[in-house]
């Protein structure tokens, strides 16, 4: 879907600039008030945007401004189309291309320190050259663009709203949770910075050891990452005080919808949250084509309300939105917490011994497509339960249920692992069994160890990816165990084995959060 996107509007780029033209139009209008021009960024940097405002607008009266940074490796026509519509509500609204990537400048510094005060010059240009208000500035994006614009409101107070879309909060968990390297999704993005930008040195050093497993640089990738993690910033952008709209995907395969949550249970200021089904970005993709779109919908009424004054109702809803992954409508939590609040668990017993380094069957899907049939045809990744192979698959599985469980919320994870060697990788997964045996992937994650003793028995507690599931009645759920995923870097020796033990004093469970009837 990003690469699809990439290509129509990269062609729609190519015919309206004339491949780096964009100077020679710099001061032209197109179609009513959409201009291209070019904006001095940090360093003088040059920025290559787009401006639209509102029809008739003549600089008598000023407007609400957005600014909209382009997401990884897509142009600066991105958000043409939404942004159109933000002009005819009487936004003024300028989306440029972030350094590095396409015609813009520089190079890709990953939403590094230069990113940031680009996103200042931006909107010192806009308040300098369009009708915008000082006091009415807000930052939307999708993927990079989000992660651009939460980083730039902890730095810039005149920020007074965000929508942050399909973004991180926090880049280690979402690329490396539990331990373990994202493989499909870091090789995405770094070969799509490739492709369409000129990745910098640090980036470029980074990404290598990253992908190598350069364990010795473990503490220098951690740092990098939290240097470009608004989760780090919680205080500034707390004290900051702008109105933070946050929405994702169950099933986002690049930053995951934990962290998302987690971030906003810390942030203090107005805030909402929205999670919906379908993978990176996604959920956002139809509304960048102009089509009727819930997320942006939101995005629209999140800024009417704090830029505009709306009395839409948008701060009397129930902050956090949740659309399960099924046809039921969407439901409402005074907080993300609220989630936590009806649990029921299922025993993890006995003791299962299985060979490492072996893919079982069980994986979470294909980056970018598994989740996308899950969004649009319910189709999530499947597997049969009774056929996995137990000499390299744990296999537990709850009791029948006579009624419908609807899962809301993070599935919690707690066994006793002992490991033949001192590194390994172990990846579970939570499916829906139906009668037949047939498994539908709930959800899953993923989690490595390095120094252990051989042999010597050590507590494991891992969180799975947040969703929204119903398993109908008749069904159970089960939780399968492996070494091996497509879509994770694994750390298991030749022939390791891996010991999971429920002892009597710390016994092994799953926690489901349950929706209270």
């Amino acid at each position: 879907m990003r690469a699809s996107l990439a290509l129509a509007v990269s062609a729609a780029l190519a015919a309206g600039t004339a491949l780096g033209s964009a100077p020679a139009v710099q001061a032209a209008e197109t179609a009513g008030s959409i201009r291209f021009v070019d904006i001095t960024g940090d360093g003088g940097t040059v920025l290559k945007a787009n401006v639209v405002t509102p029809a008739g607008a003549d600089g008598a009266a000023r407007h609400p401004v957005i600014v909209l940074p382009t997401s990884w490796a897509v142009p600066q026509v991105e958000y043409l189309a939404q942004a159109q519509k933000l002009a005819d509500s009487g936004y003024v609204v300028v989306s440029y291309n972030s350094r590095g990537f396409w015609q813009s400048g520089g190079e890709i510094e990953t939403a590094g320190p230069e990113d940031i005060a680009d996103a200042s010059r931006v909107i010192d240009w806009a308040l300098a050259n369009t009708p915008a208000d000082p006091d009415r500035v807000g930052m939307a994006g999708v993927s990079y663009g989000a992660g651009i614009s939460l980083l730039a409101a902890a730095q810039d107070p005149r920020i007074k709203a965000v929508a942050a879309l399909s973004g991180w909060a926090d880049l280690i968990e979402s690329i490396y949770s539990g331990r373990t390297q994202h493989l499909q999704a870091a090789a995405l993005l770094g070969g799509a910075g490739y492709l369409t930008g000129r990745p910098g040195p640090e980036l470029r050093q980074i990404l290598g050891d990253f992908l190598s497993s350069n364990l010795d640089k473990e503490e220098d990738m951690i740092a990098w990452g939290r240097k470009r993690s608004a989760v780090e910033q919680i205080d500034r952008i707390n004290a900051n005080g702008a109105a933070i709209m946050l929405g994702n995907a169950w099933g986002d395969t690049i930053f995951p919808p934990n962290q998302y949550a987690s971030f906003y249970e810390k942030l203090t200021g107005p805030k909402r949250l929205e999670f919906r089904p379908g993978d990176h970005a996604t959920a956002e993709a139809t509304g960048l084509l102009g089509l009727p779109n819930d997320t942006w919908t939101s995005a629209h009424r999140w800024f009417d309300h704090y830029l505009r004054g709306v009395d839409n109702g948008v701060d009397r809803e129930q902050p956090v939105r949740l659309k399960p992954r099924s046809d039921a409508p969407y439901e409402g939590y005074p907080d993300w917490k609220s989630l936590d609040a009806n649990r029921r668990k299922f025993d993890l017993g006995g003791t299962q011994r299985i060979w490492a380094g072996v893919d079982s069957g069980a994986n979470g899907g294909v980056v970018l497509l598994s989740n996308l049939l899950d969004q649009f045809f319910q189709a999530p990744p499947v597997a049969s339960v009774p056929l996995l192979p137990r000499a390299f698959a744990g296999v537990w599985q709850s009791e029948r249920y006579d009624t419908p469980q609807r899962v809301r919320g993070t599935v919690k994870v707690h066994t006793t692992v002992s490991s033949t060697e001192e590194s390994g990788t172990l990846v579970a997964y939570l499916y829906d069994v139906g009668p037949l045996g047939l498994g539908k992937l709930v959800s899953n994650a993923p989690y490595t160890f390095h120094d252990r003793t051989p042999g010597k028995p050590f507590g494991v507690d891992l969180e799975l990816f947040s969703t929204a599931y119903d398993v109908p009645a008749g069904h159970r759920l089960a939780l399968v165990v492996d070494t091996v995923d497509p879509l994770y870097i694994e750390h298991n020796p030749t022939g390791a084995q891996l010991t999971f033990s429920s002892p009597t004093a710390d016994p092994s469970y799953v926690s489901v959060p349950l929706r209270a009837e």
